[in-house]
């Protein structure tokens, strides 16, 4: 069992992502909300980067039976199975625009530093400008 608390972000994604990659169950202990804990076995599907910037698994649960999100950040501690997937993904469902789906640590990496670092430029309109024409 690996608690997040004592590793870094990078290095929990990277457990996460070689789960996926791998096709393996992972067990995590999740706080909701409200503060309640509770213990799950899950087959992650994917990552995905919320419009807020919260890291978001998309995920089968196996004591539910269907499709689940759970946020990276409320993780208290996972562990690594190399039990294979037995639940069947669901088509996706998420209209366009609403999560960003991302299947590499170094899109992830690189999304969040295009959001937070790049300048943003102004939008400029034509009565803006001191063209000639």
């Amino acid at each position: 069992m690996r608690l997040t608390a004592k590793q870094t972000t990078t290095r929990t994604l990277a457990a996460l992502y070689r789960a996926i990659d791998r096709q393996h169950a992972i067990t995590i202990t999740y706080r909701d909300a409200d503060g309640t804990e509770t213990i799950r076995t899950v087959e992650p599907w994917s990552l995905r980067t919320t419009k807020n910037g919260r890291i978001q698994l998309r995920a089968g649960c196996r004591l539910r039976g269907d499709a689940r999100s759970f946020y990276v950040d409320q993780v208290v501690s996972y562990t690594c199975h190399r039990i294979g997937f037995v639940l069947e993904q669901p088509e996706a469902t998420t209209p366009a625009g609403r999560g960003i789906v991302v299947r590499s640590e170094n899109q992830l990496i690189a999304r969040e530093l295009g959001r937070d670092y790049l300048p943003t430029r102004p939008r400029i309109t034509r009565d803006q400008t001191d063209l000639a024409a």
